[in-house]
């Protein structure tokens, strides 16, 4: 099957599902989960052309005179973001079938999540960078519609606003980049582009193209100060949560940063942008997460937390920290898939995900609370999971890091400190949750949801458990295929033991545990004596406050603008036209000495001149009976516009004077058609006073004044160019290209 259908596949099935009947579920989730099951099958049976460094290319001719071809391009980095795009979408389709609700539209809701699944496709295969950031937008408009999905509500609509807001602008500024990528290597394939690295770090505008594609990157993917879209986004249906936030929506914005890391990596502005972005937002995303009281904020947070993780790895200008980004990468989708799920059962089965009226739930669903437990656990970084697998790689990195003294003396102790962060919200995430009294005021009575609304998270959570005791066996090729590509070709030596000895990383990881449960204990202890209930700190990072205020200062500085510029009436827009028309031709030939041609000029015709003084004498003449009367006024315009007809045929321009001819007889019915409308003159009208009529013959002398000076401005410009040679004129470029 070609590479483009596994784009086209998606958008056709959106199609079709926002046609099916209302009260049609199962043949709705059936469709959607058919396309990214088969997908996901076709991408599978592909990996043996990718896994030793291969690249499968298609390319469709569409402008290639500008380098702008369509090129559906797969490598081993692309192939396993396919997978997780397609692999979860398929879990959570069937999970959603039976979360959503008969009432509500679900028609719709498969519509947009298949629209999305395309959206995302197309960023992953994208073999050209125009190209991507068209998809890329896609998926910011699809966001949009998925978060305000539940449009009913004020928290979803105004959610999904922030994220549009956010994400699509830092979109049209990662095009800019785009742009100027394209432009410093001359073509926008990014085969072209990747095999430019060199070329694009010594060129004078690497910093512009790195600061605009960063913007577009960390936005995306919620770093800071960009974080605070995301856990507003939590309005969502859970099902939309656990896709946009664990393998697509968020994943975007690290996936571009692993893309574009051969090209504009391994330097001292890649190393301080990305690199403390990552490090803030990891350390900020998981003191958040151990305050939030409803269950999927905590997992907002938490994920924020991780996506600054994999940030501050591809940060660190090591090969063997990007493998471990696209390590955890892997792993984060697992267990933070299942998590979502997992907590959109405890919401579905019993009405409310605040944790304070959460308590004991392990005995009224012990599956899911089983499930719930080791997914949060493969989230702390617990041994024999995933999580802890890249969690050690990454302390490994922070550990013997090759930078400045102060950076190898505090980025491990942060590090340190991000990981019981980590482990401090996994135990209120089930220590608060699952475990205790059972709660006795809740909506419903929590029990086990339907069987099959738990296998996605079985099986992810199985994932979890199999990829953390074995993974040598189970990760190395496709990490290995995944991460040649990001590190340009050359892996470096990497284990995926499980044991590694007594090591640096390893006592970091017996720090983080202890220090965590410590946090957990300490916390709670200060909640109960109602001293915990917020992070005072968050006070300062409130992105969402910024935000509307800046929105809120925007829309009060357009409506102060249009009442100070707004006017019903003609004359001061024309004013306003006339006068900032006259200021951009001023500004644009400010610097530059407009000189006449030295093309031969013809001799003075009288018949010419006459024709002209009569012309100008008719507009002078239309304007001073304008006052008095409207049909001798509006003759003598014709007049104006007639002369204007025969200056076209004296310069053997037949069509235009056509044109104009009929311009002419068409205005000057219609102008008749109003003036049979408007009211008398009235003869016996009192007199204005003489500061009114000052302050009128004062107007009409700066109408004049402006009307000489544009008129005589075009003139000049126009005789400036026709006294010029042919071949000098803007004619030839045009008729050339």
């Amino acid at each position: 099957m070609p590479l483009i259908f596994l784009i086209i596949l998606p958008f056709l099935g959106s199609l079709l599902a926002a046609v099916l009947p209302t009260n049609a579920r199962n043949t709705e989730s059936t469709l959607a989960g058919l396309i990214a099951l088969g997908c996901a099958i076709q991408v599978a049976m592909l990996f043996p052309e990718v896994a030793d460094g291969g690249v499968l290319r298609q390319e469709i001719a569409w402008i290639p005179a500008l380098g702008l071809n369509l090129i559906v391009r797969m490598d081993g980095f692309a192939w396993m973001f396919c997978m997780l795009v397609l692999g979860i979408g398929s879990l959570v389709v069937l999970y959603a079938r039976y979360y959503m609700s008969p009432a509500d539209p679900v028609p719709r809701f498969f519509s947009f999540f298949l629209a999305f699944m395309g959206a995302m496709m197309g960023v992953v295969l994208s073999g050209n960078i125009i190209q991507l950031a068209f998809f890329w937008e896609l998926t910011s408009l699809f966001s949009f519609l998925l978060i305000g999905y539940w449009h009913h509500r004020k928290d979803a609509r105004q959610g999904a606003r922030m994220a549009m807001t956010v994400t699509g602008t830092g979109g049209l500024c990662m095009l800019a980049g785009m742009l100027v990528l394209g432009h410093i290597v001359g073509s926008y394939d990014l085969d072209h582009i990747l095999a430019a690295g060199q070329q694009i770090r010594d060129h004078h505008l690497y910093l512009t193209a790195l600061v605009l594609i960063l913007l577009g990157a960390l936005t995306k993917s919620a770093q800071f100060p960009f974080h605070f879209w995301l856990p507003h986004a939590m309005a969502a249906p859970t099902p939309v949560s656990a896709y946009l936030h664990s393998a697509t929506m968020v994943k975007a914005g690290v996936f571009l940063l692993a893309r574009m890391w051969p090209v504009l990596g391994d330097t001292e502005a890649w190393f301080w942008l990305v690199g403390g972005a990552g490090l803030c937002t990891l350390l900020l995303g998981g003191y958040l997460a151990m305050f939030q009281n409803d269950l999927k904020a905590l997992l907002a947070y938490s994920t924020i937390s991780h996506l600054g993780l994999i940030t501050l790895l591809l940060g660190l200008n090591s090969p063997l920290a990007a493998v471990a980004a696209v390590f955890h990468i892997m792993n984060h989708a697992t267990f933070k898939a299942s998590l979502f799920m997992a907590v959109g059962i405890v919401d579905h089965e019993s009405g409310t995900r605040d944790i304070r009226r959460l308590s004991g739930l392990r005995s009224m669903m012990p599956v899911t609370a089983t499930l719930a437990m080791v997914a949060s656990a493969a989230m702390a970084g617990v041994p024999l999971l995933n999580g802890f697998l890249s969690k050690e790689m990454f302390f490994a990195e922070t550990v013997y890091l090759d930078a400045a003294p102060w950076v190898r003396s505090w980025l491990p102790v942060a590090a340190t400190m991000a990981g019981m962060f980590s482990v401090a919200y996994s135990l209120r995430f089930t220590a608060d949750v699952f475990f205790g009294p059972p709660a006795t005021d809740l909506p419903l009575t929590p029990h086990e949801p339907p069987h099959w609304m738990r296998v996605p998270v079985e099986l992810l959570v199985l994932a979890c458990l199999v990829v953390g005791t074995i993974p040598a066996l189970t990760m190395d090729a496709f990490l290995r295929a995944a991460a040649t590509p990001v590190v340009g070709g050359t892996l470096p030596v990497f284990s995926l033991a499980v044991w590694h000895g007594v090591n640096a990383p390893f006592i970091m990881s017996i720090l983080a545990l202890l220090g965590g449960i410590a946090i957990h204990c300490l916390l709670r202890w200060l909640r109960k004596a109602g001293h915990a209930e917020a992070a005072p700190i968050a006070r300062h990072f409130d992105g969402r406050r910024f935000f509307e205020n800046v929105l809120t200062w925007l829309q009060a500085g357009a409506r102060r603008g249009r009442r100070m510029l707004s006017t019903m009436r003609l004359q001061w827009q024309m004013l306003w036209l006339v006068s900032l028309a006259m200021a951009a031709a001023i500004f644009s030939l400010w610097n530059r000495d407009l000189q006449l041609g030295n093309r031969g000029t013809l001799p003075v015709s009288p018949a010419f001149v006459l024709l002209w003084v009569m012309g100008c004498t008719c507009a002078l003449a239309a304007a001073w009976k304008a006052k008095y009367h409207r049909m001798a006024a509006l003759i003598m315009l014709g007049v104006c516009g007639l002369c204007v007809c025969i200056t076209f045929l004296w310069f053997s321009a037949p069509d235009l004077a056509l044109t104009q001819l009929v311009v002419e007889v068409v205005t000057t019915v219609l102008i008749m058609l109003g003036l049979r409308w408007l009211p008398k003159r009235d003869k016996n009208m009192r007199i204005p006073a003489l500061s009114t009529q000052g302050r009128a013959r004062a107007r009409r002398m700066r109408d004049l004044g402006l009307a000489l000076a544009a008129g005589g401005g075009m003139a000049w410009l126009a005789f400036a160019m026709m006294s010029r040679p042919f071949h000098d004129s803007t004619s030839t470029f045009f008729l050339e290209n």
